[in-house]
């Protein structure tokens, strides 16, 4: 058997239409063994002691059962050239040869082109493989006369142009693989007259586009393979005609950026589709609307910042959604409202904002805990005093601020009349409120969990002591208020206003707010920083004295007490 035949199944025609036969000849089928037609060998019982040799040509399974064979030896499976599966079971095996599986290097074909009239004779051909070889044109007519072919496998060549309508003839054709070529672009029309095709993959080619009318009628198709190509999007027609199809594999495409709103529009009996490790931004809002069996969805390792709020509401069956390793950092809160059989939800791996935009989804993430299967690693990365917090571990406590409105009015929003200058959601501050202040360690009550009053503090800059009232009652002091007014902290459902620029200190016990104010006006600065500078000094003089002191004590106590 020369190089062009041998090795692993590189180049094989299965003619269906041949008669079958049995391997009657004892000199090509051992007398323990039964050798079918289509190269399978089967050997059972005692008498069978070692591998047997004799075997026929294109024997391509070896099945030894229930043998008597206590040693596999160095060249025992040599010279079976098409052998692609090798079974023993039930035997006495206690020894192999570390050689035993080493057949040397496969012969593989180098078949760069085949003439045009090579398979002409081959009318009753089901199946033709020529993969793993060198081919790298499929020049028109090659197929032509194949009209009763099944399934043909181009991958693992070196193709790079097809000829226009070189695969017209095969209209009972349901396998087709050119997986693994070098094609950049395919011609217009080419996959038309396959009605029967069921499964079709040109993944790992180069491709830089696809033609508007690519597809013909594929109702039965039920598996495509697009992936690893330098696509960077698609036409909107792309899977049209493809109706039957239950499975999608439109992934590892690190240049696909976009998608047409309607690519999915035809595909009602979708059940799974990958859209993983794309360099997907952005997704039309009614992208899966007419998915309606879809149930496995991967959107994991892209590049989404944001996710329109109707994206998921047409697959209300889908059990698997995949968004892990994105660019999210928050989502619509009623986003999987619809999807009521969700029952695994990755969201991990998102520089997720625990800010007020993510309340209603850290809320709805505690309420469906089981659901999100990566809660673990669904951290905060902003802002930063939330870091590494899990959502689901915020309390919906924490988010009472965000009910809080603040409205600062200009000139013109206000009138003559009194104004309110501060507002909430829960209630609105009247005009003239009066609060206490101190200087030195005032203390703020919270807001009730069941009121959520909001509360406020006040503080001048002078540090007066005494209880200070707040009366804005017309547009000249509101605006002269607002002048003079520089800070505004939040400490959890506590707004504090304050006059003047301030250090602020803050920290919670037992449901109290503590918030102490450093006034830092000149005087009070200069005065403060005298005092430091005073006790730094009349320190550092005691330090002095102390150890003067401690001196003289040591000298005294030598001359009361003088060595001899």
């Amino acid at each position: 058997m020369d190089a062009y035949t041998g090795g692993y199944l590189q180049f094989v025609l299965v003619l269906v239409a041949l008669p079958h036969f049995t391997c009657d000849d004892s000199s090509r089928c051992p007398s323990a063994c039964v050798c079918r037609a289509d190269g399978a060998v089967r050997c059972v019982g005692d008498t069978v002691t070692d591998v047997p040799q004799l075997l026929p040509p294109d024997t391509y399974l070896l099945e030894l059962n229930g043998t008597r064979i206590t040693v596999i030896k160095e060249r025992d499976l040599m010279k079976k050239d098409l052998l692609l599966r090798f079974s023993l079971t039930y035997s006495s095996l206690n020894t192999i040869h570390p050689q035993a599986f080493h057949l040397g290097p496969p012969l593989r074909n180098f078949l760069k082109r085949l003439p045009t009239t090579v398979f002409n004779s081959l009318t009753n051909l089901q199946e033709l493989h020529i993969y793993n070889n060198e081919l790298e044109v499929l020049q028109a007519g090659l197929f032509d006369q194949l009209v009763n072919l099944r399934e043909l496998q181009l991958y693992h060549n070196k193709i790079t142009t097809l000829a226009p309508q070189v695969f017209w003839s095969l209209q009972k054709l349901t396998v087709l693989s050119l997986s693994s070529n070098q094609l950049t672009s395919i011609p217009e029309k080419s996959f038309y007259n396959m009605p029967r095709l069921t499964k079709l993959t040109i993944y790992k080619n180069p491709l830089l586009f696809l033609p508007e009318q690519l597809m013909g009628n594929m109702p039965e198709i039920q598996v495509f393979y697009l992936f690893s190509t330098n696509l960077t999007t698609v036409p909107g027609n792309l899977f049209t005609n493809m109706s039957g199809l239950l499975e999608l594999n439109f992934h590892l495409n690190e240049k696909l950026k976009e998608l047409p709103p309607d690519l999915f529009c035809c595909l009602r009996n979708l059940k799974k589709l990958s859209l993983k490790s794309n360099n997907l931004h952005d997704l039309e809002p009614q992208l899966f609307s007419r998915l309606p069996a879809l149930k496995l969805l991967f959107l994991n390792d892209n590049k989404l910042r944001r996710l329109p709020e109707n994206i998921f509401r047409g697959i209300a069956g889908v059990l698997t959604i995949n968004l892990s390793k994105n660019l999210l950092t928050t989502l619509p809160g009623d986003i999987f409202q619809s999807n009521t059989a969700l029952r695994s939800l990755s969201l991990s791996d998102n520089p997720w904002d625990c800010t007020c935009n993510i309340r209603v989804l850290a809320r709805w993430i505690a309420r469906h805990n089981a659901v999100v299967t990566d809660k673990n690693y669904v951290m905060c990365e902003s802002p930063l005093y939330q870091m590494l917090r899990r959502v689901d571990s915020l309390p919906d406590e924490e988010f009472n601020v965000c009910d809080v409105t603040t409205y600062f009015p200009s000139n013109t929003d206000l009138d003559k009349s009194t104004q309110p200058l501060f507002t909430s959601t829960q209630n609105t501050i009247p005009p003239t409120t009066t609060t206490t202040t101190t200087t030195t360690t005032p203390e703020i009550r919270p807001s009730s969990k069941d009121t959520q009053n909001l509360n406020i503090l006040t503080t001048t800059s002078r540090g007066s002591t005494s209880p200070a009232s707040w009366t804005l009652t017309t547009q000249a002091e509101v605006t002269s208020t607002m002048s003079t007014m520089s800070t505004l902290h939040v400490f959890y459902d506590v707004l504090v206003i304050g006059w003047g620029p301030e250090f602020v200190h803050h920290n919670i016990h037992s449901g109290w707010v503590y918030v102490w104010f450093l006034p830092s006006d000149t005087a009070w600065t200069a005065s403060l920083m005298f005092c430091h500078v005073f006790l730094l000094t009349t320190g550092l003089v005691f330090i002095l004295a102390s150890i003067y002191v401690m001196n003289l004590l040591d000298k005294t106590m030598d001359e009361l007490n003088p060595r001899h």
